[in-house]
């Protein structure tokens, strides 16, 4: 079985119950998109050693991978590394200073499969990337790169900026990962996200830019979303509002959505300068 077929095959079996359920009970009036119209992303992390020069990597994501993935039709790229933060580090917050991560959307399960093979293929890329990709064994350009594939929530199909995020203003990112300790836990608090929570997510100012729904990774299951901000201050106040609201009273209160996370992990981020998103 070719490569191709293959995920499609593997996602599609293991997508099938997440669709009957967050397709079929998002909040009454709500949007919702079939699988067809939802985006798949990858997540990619690179891990830097402390001693590795970033500024090899970062002229590889800029000026060849980012490019041949845009050429592909994979748009908004985003890239990020740790937001420098300043007293008390929350509980669940996770700060890794050496490693990128690099978000990227693809519209269709087909083209993740094939954007290996083509990226790999394309003289503009191997060229643009060649310092990179033949960098020596005594000196990598990454110690390992950790990958997940997620597929986009059928309330939020697609990657959404905001206007300071389309105008390339400061701003900032929160990337929060909920794992659920069983895969119908899990489902259960992707419906509870499209039953109105995404929705008060945009009403608060919290900026969402993607929600997904892990397919294929470490950790499984789980779910990861990303929010954003101009500034942390105005995520803070963001975030007091959203807690403040009684559709979210309501919602965390709701039995049917009870014991849906079982750990949270959350990373404050700040774009790089070429970052599309």
């Amino acid at each position: 079985m070719k490569r191709r077929e293959f995920i499609k095959t593997s996602v599609a079996a293991s997508t099938l119950v997440g669709l009957s359920c967050a397709e079929t009970k998002a909040r009454p009036g709500s949007e919702s998109a079939s699988q067809k119209d939802r985006e798949y992303y990858e997540l990619r992390v690179y891990h830097l050693k402390s001693d590795a020069d970033r500024a090899l990597l970062d002229a590889y994501l800029s000026k060849a991978l980012i490019p041949a993935l845009n050429r592909l039709g994979c748009k908004l790229v985003g890239v990020f590394v740790a937001q420098e933060r300043a007293g008390t580090v929350q509980p669940t917050e996770v700060t890794d200073p050496l490693a990128v991560q690099v978000l990227i959307p693809y519209p269709t399960i087909e083209a993740f499969a094939g954007a290996a093979a083509r990226v790999n293929a394309d003289p503009e890329y191997q060229a643009a990337g060649a310092e990179y990709l033949n960098s020596p064994k005594a000196k990598p350009a990454f110690e390992r790169i950790d990958s997940w594939l997620m597929l986009a929530f059928p309330g939020m199909p697609k990657v959404e900026l905001p206007s300071y995020c389309r105008e390339r203003k400061p701003r900032m990112f929160e990337m929060r990962t909920y794992e659920s300790y069983s895969e119908l836990k899990a489902l259960k608090k992707v419906e509870m996200f499209c039953s109105g929570e995404i929705q008060l997510m945009r009403d608060v100012g919290l900026g969402p830019i993607f929600y997904g729904q892990a397919l294929i990774g470490s950790n499984l299951p789980h779910l990861t979303y990303m929010l954003s901000a101009e500034d942390q201050a105005a995520h803070t106040k963001h975030w007091d509002a959203f807690r403040a609201n009684p559709i979210w009273d309501k919602l965390k209160n709701d039995p049917q959505f009870a014991d849906t996370v079982s750990k949270i992990a959350n990373r404050f981020l700040v774009p790089t300068a070429y970052s599309q998103i």
